[in-house]
């Protein structure tokens, strides 16, 4: 089962890692391209993919726990199983819920790009405020990520314990 508990953790690593690359992308993409806009288009693709494979991978990450279920603590299981669903709906609300609603408010500013409206525009605040939430709940996936990591790293390490040993039993020792 140590095989089950590494591709777990190797899963779940590769998109912890895909999630702070994510990161870095959307942080490059506005620096360098000059339009906004086009920024923002990859910003959102990119959150896309990074969501769908977040779902897929909690899915999976999932089901490869009912296998290594066998023999290990239950407090611990439980709690890797509710942290990697924490990742799945953060990921479904980020893409699903947000998404949705930042797609509907896109639509109602008609093409137009998001610096031409005033700052105290209302499709402009709401924007900006479902933006805020999104990066909100990323980051809280990622959390919660890099929590279920640590847990299942540190279930799969804890050797069970070794029956009790009566301190002053010294008849072990000194047998001929």
């Amino acid at each position: 089962m140590k095989f089950v508990s590494d591709i777990r953790l190797l899963l779940l690593g590769l998109w912890l890692g895909a999630a702070l690359f994510f990161i870095g992308v959307a942080q490059a993409a506005f620096s360098v391209l000059s339009q906004r806009e086009l920024a923002g288009a990859i910003v959102n693709r990119t959150l896309s993919i990074l969501n769908f494979s977040g779902m897929a991978i909690a899915v999976l990450v999932l089901l490869l726990s009912v296998i290594v279920a066998k023999g290990s603590n239950k407090f611990l299981l439980w709690a890797d199983r509710v942290l990697i669903v924490f990742v799945a709906v953060s990921c479904a609300v980020g893409q699903f819920v947000i998404g949705l609603w930042l797609a509907a408010i896109r639509a109602q500013m008609g093409g137009k790009p998001i610096d031409e409206f005033a700052a105290d525009d209302p499709l402009r605040i709401q924007f900006n405020l479902l933006h805020e939430y999104s990066v909100w709940v990323l980051a809280a996936g990622m959390i919660t990520g890099l929590i279920a990591f640590f847990v299942i790293a540190n279930r799969r390490a804890a050797a069970p314990k070794p029956a009790s040993v009566e301190p002053y039993n010294f008849d072990k020792e000194f047998k001929i």
